[in-house]
Parts: C-alpha cells; structure tokens; sequence
C-alpha cells in the first residue's frame, strides 16, 4: 500500500480492534497499542486471556465485539500461520482494513481479505507508519 493510501487510512479510522494485544507493558502488542489510543484512536484489545487491557474491555475474539461497534483495522500481533482465520472474521465484523505487525506476513490470508474488500498492510508496524507519516 503506498504512502496516500496510508495516510488516508489512518485519518480516516477510528476504532482499531487489536488481536494478540498484550498484557505485558515491556512487549510492543502492549506499547503499540497503548500508543494508538494515545494518539486518539479507540482501541479494542483482543486477548483469550485477559480481561481488561489499557483500561479497555479485552474479548476473546473478534466476533465477541459487540456487533454496534464499528472496527476500522483489525490490527494483528499473532504468528503469520495464525492470520488465516484472524482474516476471515475481520471480513465478518466488516472491518475496513486487515494491518499485519512487523514481521507478520501472510499472502493467502490477505489475498482473501482483499477479495472480500479489505485493505491491507503487511509487515509493518502501524506505530511507526502512525509517527511518520501523521
């Protein structure tokens, strides 16, 4: 995705549901985030094992995220192996744009949320595209 589509990505979301956000303040899937919200996004944390992260509500999954809650970018720190089905419930909730971290990278997966309309990055960090092009 080139740098206008980026941008405009970014000013134009508002909600940015976080899969594999961390509990752990030392790890960037909580420093990452923690910075969007910051940065004036709502951040929905998504996380089997917690339930409140950032001071947000945590859900198990992306499909737990009541469904009047409008998800721009699913945002995902999870193993590349994992986004198949990460990818396919970002196009159930109707999210706008499927954001793979730094060093997550599945073409299959982002082949089939481009298909269903998705926009999506792979293999960059959202933080540092934020910072820099914002």
């Amino acid at each position: 995705m080139d740098d206008e589509s980026l941008k405009e990505l970014l000013e134009s979301a508002r909600v940015i549901a976080v899969v594999g956000c961390s509990t752990n303040p030392e790890k960037d899937a909580h420093k990452v985030p923690k910075y969007m919200k910051e940065a004036g996004y709502r951040v929905i944390p998504v996380n089997p094992f917690a339930e409140e992260i950032l001071g947000e509500k945590a859900y198990k999954s992306l499909l737990e995220i009541p469904g009047d809650v409008k998800v721009d970018i699913v945002n995902v720190f999870r193993p590349s192996k994992d986004v198949p089905p990460i990818a396919e419930d970002a196009v159930k909730i109707g999210a706008r744009a499927l954001w793979l971290q730094l060093g997550i990278r599945n073409d299959e997966a982002a082949g089939k949320a481009e298909a269903a309309g998705l926009q999506v990055v792979q293999d960059r960090c959202i933080k540092v595209e934020h910072g820099r092009l914002l």
